[in-house]
């Protein structure tokens, strides 16, 4: 699923309004530095490198969980959620891994802000959906039921 609009003429526009560049998915024909970023609360930064891609057995994870957004009306507006693929973590141990940033600055919320997720390969629909809702509506993500990876203290590894 590509992020993009057509409009009657055969032009294609990406979600911010803007018409896209030819060859591209979303990058605007015309750069526009005055433009800002489109607002989101929570953003799923969703690694897609060589291993934890594999966990996926060759699926376009970040499209479907687009596809699953924009069904629950959280691809616009104030609960927008917004899910990126990265490169390596370097949390290959926790086969595939997410990581849950909150726009605190806006209205995101700081108690699931910096959340790592292990084994999202295993999410199926069901899961990702509990997952947006619980994110949209600022709910706490139980530990046990979405795999949280903790984050260790900065002394584990002081040279001391």
């Amino acid at each position: 699923m590509r992020n993009i609009m057509e409009n009657k003429n055969g032009k294609l526009f990406n979600t911010m309004g803007s018409e896209v560049a030819e060859g591209f998915t979303c990058k605007p024909k015309q750069f526009d530095a005055s433009k800002p970023i489109m607002h989101f609360k929570t953003q799923l930064f969703l690694c897609d490198d060589e291993r934890c891609s594999k966990a996926h057995k060759g699926k376009d994870v970040a499209a479907t969980l687009r596809k699953v957004i924009k069904e629950l009306a959280l691809s616009k507006g104030e609960e927008r959620i917004k899910v990126v693929r990265t490169g390596c973590f370097g949390a290959c141990r926790f086969r595939s891994v997410a990581n849950i940033y909150e726009n605190t600055q806006r209205n995101g919320y700081l108690e699931n802000n910096a959340i790592w997720l292990k084994n999202v390969h295993q999410y199926d629909k069901e899961k990702w959906v509990k997952l947006f809702k619980a994110l949209s509506n600022n709910e706490k993500l139980d530990m046990a039921e979405f795999k949280i990876v903790p984050m260790s203290e900065m002394d584990t590894y002081k040279n001391d």
